[in-house]
Formats: structure tokens, C-alpha cells, sequence
């Protein structure tokens, strides 16, 4: 079936402009101005901003953390997506069992995934531990899955070292893939931690304490260091959250380093640290790295704006307040750690651009869509309007004004941290490959819709 997209501002990262789309077999066939085909099906777009579906390489659906698991699977999450303007998301694996093979998870997140999605997805692996045989499986897995990043954690019961992290990074730059890392210092994440158990302190309040700017600035220069040691490896820092942290990246701009990039997450750009100040209400906002100051989100949303970060992603990993945060109620050590935000990433970006605020439309479909799929290697299947590419498309009624509750999103959590928060553009229509899976807001696709992704080779890596 044929589609015909009429009279919408299209948006790409390069301009806005008004023009027809014509959809055939699942991907953009022609654009232009005055199309016509008597065998489509008319789609009217006139005073609607048609924007490429955008891509969350950063989610966390039907993850088990230990302590809990999140409440959102592959299906009720990547609805939530669909809801929100996200047509592809790539996810990043839970831990496996002790000594697993790196193609342990892979098969576990397939049996998790296949059949469940409603947008497009991929994987991320996981390393959790270093030797001959996985830093092997990492080349075989991204030659025939196509899971062509994998992330590495600096901290964690599964945090790797310098020399393990060294042996990653050095196979990666021969294999062409890109390491993604959570980048916060262990040891003086731990210290804080259990010094404030010990003494008592375990109200949400101390959560940001514990986990200081200076372990998030320290561990992404470190980081930083170590790809370059290892011939500029290519390496992504995800969900930077300071201005600390920015200033080491920016350090490493300055030398000259190649082959990395950085993303950051609404939460750091729209919510600070009084979140923790109520014991109870704390408990939402506890995620890793923490919220910070005032002075944090000015600085990262500067860097948006002059281009020095590479990607806006949402590290969605949502628990319900009722009763898995509560976990947390007397020892926040012992609270699950993230917060929903797949549904809001897009609906909050763009009214900062249709309200003039931050950053333009363009700056937005750059970092929500095509930078995302060029870094994850899905570009130009994903993140653009252009002929040839999938047909995934949203569309936005830019004067319409709604508000963010907890009953208008579509996961499974009984909470969003930007409750009553005021948005500027409404989400009216969502096409995955042509097909509507979104109408006026309400999900209308099909179980086991989204396609698994074969990814090629990191932007960053080339």
C-alpha cells in the first residue's frame, strides 16, 4: 500500500522545509512538491512538522538488575516509545550468569525481544569480564548479529579494570566496533556509599553525594585516555551528567582525540538534585549517575547548542514507585536504580525548539534521530527523510499544548519524573515503515510489528 504524505514541514537536520512524501513497499520512495499518485493513500500533514522517527540507542527494557526488574518489557516499553516519536531503539543487555559467554545474553535478548517489539530494535552486548575467548566472540557477534557496540562498566559488581578495559578497547579498534562505557570512579563511588550506611545517612538525599560529579569527571577522562592509548579505539561515553564531566570532554577535544562520542539525557538537562530533598519522593529520581545542580544542566545544554555532544538518549530503566523504589525506603543503597523516560525524551525537546528555547528543530532531529542512528551504524536506513530511507515518520502539531502526566504515558511505571511539566507540540501520528502504529496519541500497531536491526559499523568507528 501506498502512502502520500501531503503539504507537512519536513524536518531534517539540516532544515525545515514544506514538501510531499511518497511511501511505498515501507520506505521513502520520492519527495517533492505537488505529488500525486492515484494509487496512495493521502495522508494530509498541512501545518504538521513531519520529523524522521527518532532512535534511542540508550533503553533498558526487561532488565534484571538483581534487586529487581524493571516493569517495562520489550513490548509495554517500546510502546511507550512508539507513543512518544521513537520508531527504533538499540538496548543495552542485562549482565549474564558468572563466566558467560558474550553470546550468552544475546540469545537471551532475542528470546526477550523477537516477537515483542513494536518498533525496531537492536542490541548492545555486554562485557562483564575479560578473556581470549569473549574478546573473540565480540568480532564473530558483530559479523553475524550485527550488535556492532558493546558496552563496558567502570563500576558495578561487574566493573572492569583498566588492564581488562585496555584488552577491550585494543581488540575493538581492530574489529571496527564501538565500546560504550558508564563512566563513574568505583572507588570513590563505594567509599561514599558505604561510609554513609555506616553512619546512618541513607535518606534518598545522600544518593547524589554518593555518587560526586568528581567520579563521573574522573572516569570519562579516564576512559578518554585509555581509547586513545589503545590507537584512539572508537568509544562513546553514555548519559553524561555534569559540567565536570564536560569539561573532560572538552579537554579531550582540545589534544585532538579522534573517534568518540558523547550523549546526555533529558534528565540532566530538565531535573536537579532537590528532587532528593523529599525521602519519599527522592526515591523516584534515584538513577545513576544522579541529577546534579542548576549549573549542570546550563552547561550541558550549552554544549547542545555549540555541538560539542553528540547525542540526546534517555537510559530508560523505569521501576514502580509503589513498590520496587520502596525498596530503598530506609537504605537508598538498596533502591532500584532508574527512571522511565522513552515516552517524554522526544515531546520535551521539541517544545524547547518550538518555544525557541535551547535549540532549533534541526539541532533537535540531529541529536534524537540522525546522529543516534549514524552512531549505532543505521544510517540511512534509520534517523532521516530521504528517498530510500525506512519510512519511519512523526507527526507533530506544533501549536497544540498539552501537559505531562502519569496517566497520558503508555509504560508500565506509575510515575514520570516531569509530572506537570507544560509541552508545546503534540505527537499526532507515528509511521514505522509506512505502516500507522500511532493515531491522536493512542497505539494502534501490533504486537511483534518492530524488526530486529542488523547494525553496521559505528559512525565513530569509521
Amino acid at each position: 500500500m501506498k502512502k502520500l504524505v501531503k503539504n507537512g514541514m519536513l524536518c531534517t537536520e539540516s532544515g525545515v522545509y514544506e514538501a510531499d512524501l511518497l511511501i511505498e513497499d515501507g520506505v521513502i520512495r520520492e519527495i517533492g512538491t505537488g505529488l500525486a499518485d492515484a494509487d496512495a493513500e493521502v495522508v494530509d500533514a498541512k501545518g504538521k512538522y513531519v520529523l524522521p522517527g527518532a532512535v534511542d540507542i540508550h533503553t533498558h527494557m526487561d532488565l534484571d538488575v538483581g534487586i529487581a526488574r524493571v516493569i517495562d518489557d520489550f513490548y509495554t516499553g517500546t510502546i511507550a516509545a512508539a507513543c512518544g516519536g521513537t520508531t527504533s531503539i538499540v538496548d543495552h543487555m542485562a549482565f549474564g550468569p558468572k563466566d558467560c559467554s558474550l553470546w550468552h545474553q544475546v540469545k537471551e535478548y532475542h528470546k526477550l525481544a523477537d516477537g515483542n517489539a513494536v518498533v525496531d530494535y537492536g542490541f548492545h552486548g555486554v562485557f562483564q569480564h575479560v578473556n581470549p575467548q569473549v574478546l573473540e566472540e565480540m568480532g564473530e557477534i558483530a559479523k553475524e548479529e550485527g550488535i556492532t557496540s558493546f558496552k563496558v562498566y567502570m563500576t558495578y559488581g561487574y566493573g572492569l579494570g583498566d588492564s581488562d578495559l585496555m584488552q577491550i578497547l585494543t581488540q575493538a579498534k581492530k574489529d571496527g566496533i564501538l565500546i560504550a562505557s558508564h563512566c563513574e570512579n568505583d572507588g570513590i563511588v563505594n567509599y561514599w556509599r558505604d561510609k554513609f550506611v555506616k553512619e546512618g545517612h541513607t535518606q534518598a538525599k545522600y544518593h547524589p553525594i554518593s555518587r560526586p560529579a568528581e567520579a563521573e569527571a574522573e572516569a570519562v577522562n579516564r576512559f578518554l585516555y585509555l581509547a586513545e592509548s589503545a590507537g584512539e579505539a572508537p568509544v562513546y561515553v553514555v548519559h553524561l551528567s555534569s559540567k565536570q564531566g564536560l569539561m573532560e570532554v572538552r579537554r579531550a577535544k582540545r589534544r585532538g582525540q579522534k573517534h568518540f562520542g558523547v550523549e546526555t539525557c533529558p534528565q540532566y538537562l530538565f531535573l536537579t538534585d532537590d528532587r532528593y530533598a523529599d525521602d519519599q519522593e527522592g526515591l523516584k529520581a534515584i538513577m545513576a549517575p544522579p541529577l546534579r545542580k542548576k549549573d549542570d544542566n546550563e552547561a550541558l545544554w550549552q554544549a547542545l547548542e555549540n555541538g560539542e555532544l553528540d547525542a540526546v538518549a534517555t537510559d530508560h530503566c523505569p521501576f514502580t514507585f509503589a513498590k520496587q523504589k520502596q525498596q530503598g525506603a530506609k537504605d537508598f543503597t538498596q533502591c532500584p536504580s532508574g527512571a522511565p523516560g522513552v515516552e517524554e525524551r522526544l515531546p520535551l525537546m521539541f517544545s524547547e525548539a518550538v518555544k525557541g528555547e535551547h535549540l532549533t528543530i534541526p539541532q533537535v532531529v540531529h541529536y534524537l534521530c540522525t546522529n543516534p542512528a549514524k552512531i549505532a551504524g543505521l544510517y540511512p536506513k534509520k534517523g532521516t527523510i530521504q528517498t530510500g530511507s525506512d519510512a519511519d515518520l512523526v507527526l507533530i502539531d506544533p501549536k497544540k499544548e498539552w501537559t505531562i502526566t502519569t496517566e497520558k504515558m503508555h509504560g508500565n511505571a506509575d510515575y514520570t519524573c516531569y509530572e506537570g511539566t507544560k509541552i508545546t507540540g503534540a505527537i499526532e501520528k507515528v509511521f514505522l515503515r509506512g505502516n500507522e502504529i500511532v493515531s491522536d496519541g493512542a497505539f494502534v500497531g501490533t504486537r511483534g510489528e518492530g524488526q530486529y536491526l542488523k547494525r553496521g559499523k559505528s559512525s565513530l568507528a569509521e
